[in-house]
């Protein structure tokens, strides 16, 4: 029997929400085992949707060439140092990265219910998701160093379903890689999903489910939708975030760290994206 559409939509809210620090770094740094690099990492500020929003942006300040651009949609805890570090490792990849801020004003929550409060609106509303996306995609266009016809963005958690919700609505992201991300929101149409994804999902997953998995490749080929899904077996909610477990303990979630996972879809997206920018 389906479900009415409200009660479906507040059912997903509810089973998300027992899953998924912002401070500004030094201007510029080098890494370990670089000679010529140069790191330069600021905090921005952009406006969209009615909101003053908040980004990390880092690159290397001595590459002078243009190069492809990658958002970081964070996890429902908001623009905190993971999110930040994802970027970073971006950047020394050789992309342009921003990590943004999606509730506005840089709201970061460090229990389940304030980051259930932050969240709601943008389960409820994917449109208002959509706009402060686009407004970071924007920003980023601004940087003289970025490719602007080469722009993707990864999530994590709520962060990966955002994404996916904003891509379906009809977006100019080039791709998007979901980590651990919901996968059941906004509905696929085949005029307005242009965007390659890649999901990265924990198969022990015990809050974006096996049917949730079947409806979602259902849904993306229904379409002929360009997507890869891979899963990573013994990987739960949260897999890439080092903190996870300790979270999981403290809360009393069923999410945890997973090295093995974490490096392999790691691995995924940095296929994905050289194929992605060519």
């Amino acid at each position: 029997m389906r479900l009415p559409k409200l009660t479906f939509a507040t059912l997903i809210i509810i089973s998300l929400f027992m899953a998924c620090n912002n401070e500004p770094k030094q201007e510029a740094q080098s890494p370990s085992g670089s000679d010529s690099a140069v790191y330069k990492e600021e905090m921005v500020t952009y406006n969209g949707d009615n909101a003053t929003l908040n980004g990390y942006v880092v690159y290397d300040a001595n590459n002078k060439n243009r190069r492809p651009a990658v958002l970081v949609v964070p996890e429902w805890w908001g623009l905190t140092d993971y999110p930040k570090m994802r970027a970073m490792k971006l950047a020394k990849l050789g992309y342009v990265a921003m990590a943004i801020d999606i509730y506005g004003g840089g709201k970061i929550a460090d229990n389940p219910d304030s980051a259930k409060a932050f969240a709601t609106p943008f389960y409820m509303n994917p449109q208002s998701a959509k706009a402060r996306i686009d407004a970071a995609i924007a920003k980023i266009k601004t940087y003289p160093v970025v490719d602007t016809a080469n722009i993707g963005a990864i999530g994590y958690c709520f962060g990966g379903g955002m994404l996916l919700n904003t891509v379906r609505l009809g977006d100019e992201l080039k791709g998007v890689v979901s980590f651990h991300g919901s996968l059941i929101g906004t509905p696929a149409r085949k005029d307005l999903l242009k965007t390659r994804i890649l999901v990265c999902h924990g198969n022990a997953d015990q809050f974006v489910t096996q049917k949730d998995v079947a409806a979602f490749k259902h849904q993306m080929d229904s379409i002929g939708a360009n997507y890869q899904f891979v899963g990573y077996d013994s990987a739960t909610h949260a897999f890439t975030n080092p903190d996870a477990t300790a979270m999981g303990q403290k809360f009393h979630m069923p999410i945890a760290y997973n090295a093995k996972a974490d490096t392999a879809s790691w691995e995924a997206m940095q296929s994905f994206f050289n194929g992605l920018f060519k």
